[in-house]
């Protein structure tokens, strides 16, 4: 079997335990993880390092998620990129705008990292 670079995740939240959750659990899946603060460093780090995935979540200062989803999906660098949309809301109108505005996924906190780990294998078809 050959050696492949391990897929690039990158986890775009303004909580730092959701930072530390993350590395964690996509670290121990053999992933690389990639971390911005908001949706205007995460447009930057996209930009920059081509990720494999992002992960994001809705509520967040400077640039929220949904803001920063829209202007991947504009970009025709990071128009590719799944999105999975993460929040502590379960409104409805929040998951339809994050589904029109693009995102792959939407998933509700907490979630369990297993469920997490699922949904990132299933969109990047491993």
């Amino acid at each position: 079997m050959s050696e492949h670079a391990p897929k690039t995740i990158l986890v775009v939240d303004d909580e730092t335990f959701m930072h530390v959750f993350m590395q964690h659990h996509l670290t121990r899946a053999g992933y690389k993880v990639l971390a911005a603060r908001n949706g205007r460093e995460g447009l930057e780090k996209a930009a920059a390092e081509n990720p494999d995935l992002i992960v994001m979540d809705i509520m967040m200062e400077e640039m929220d998620g949904l803001s920063a989803l829209r202007e991947l999906k504009h970009t025709e660098t990071t128009r590719g990129i799944p999105v999975i949309m993460i929040t502590t809301s379960a409104q409805t109108l929040t998951r339809q705008e994050s589904e029109a505005s693009g995102a792959a996924m939407f998933m509700t906190k907490p979630f369990s990292p297993t469920q997490l780990l699922l949904e990132i294998k299933r969109l990047l078809g491993e």
